[in-house]
């Protein structure tokens, strides 16, 4: 099977379920931006970090793939049955996050996003993040409310922040206060 359709050379795509929309239609932006950012959550886990950070990692790379597939389908399918973001994955994020901070010290001023490359590296996708955060929000004012999905990806920009700050510590880095 040849990777190539040219279905998309007249700048349309198809949502799961086979409605036919243009490139630059709000839900192929969303899952677009979803995609991306699971790209940058696989680079983080490339990089020589510990082995509990790049197992958690994994698990946020699932969930966005089940993410990228609710974001796409059109609903007119009914037999497609869709993976679910669950309240469970949600909390389950908060759990880490509130592991990892344990470890650090009360930010009590801004830090700039930098003082080592992987902890750079979590700043990008933090922000990758936050704008697929803005384009689901986008949609459920527009059409259908993707609450769960929200409240995801608002926890994952979250980690993604408290994991920076955690790789400079475990590099023996210091924050960058901005002054």
């Amino acid at each position: 099977m040849k990777i190539y359709t040219k279905k998309g050379d007249k700048g349309k795509t198809q949502l799961l379920g086979g409605t036919m929309v243009d490139k630059f239609d709000s839900k192929i932006e969303a899952y677009g931006n979803i995609d991306e950012l699971n790209s940058f959550i696989g680079h983080l886990h490339d990089q020589d970090i510990d082995k509990n950070h790049k197992e958690f990692l994994v698990f946020v790379q699932k969930q966005l793939l089940n993410l990228g597939s609710i974001i796409s389908f059109d609903g007119t399918k009914k037999s497609i049955k869709l993976p679910q973001l669950l309240t469970d994955d949600i909390q389950k994020i908060e759990i880490e996050i509130d592991l990892l901070e344990e470890r650090l010290p009360q930010l009590t001023q801004f830090i700039l996003p930098s003082g080592h490359p992987i902890s750079s590296l979590c700043h990008i996708a933090r922000t990758v993040c936050r704008r697929s955060e803005r384009g689901v929000v986008f949609l459920s004012h527009k059409t259908e409310k993707y609450e769960n999905a929200i409240k995801f990806l608002n926890r994952l920009s979250d980690y993604l922040f408290v994991l920076a700050r955690v790789i400079l510590l475990e590099n023996n880095k210091s924050e960058i206060y901005w002054k």
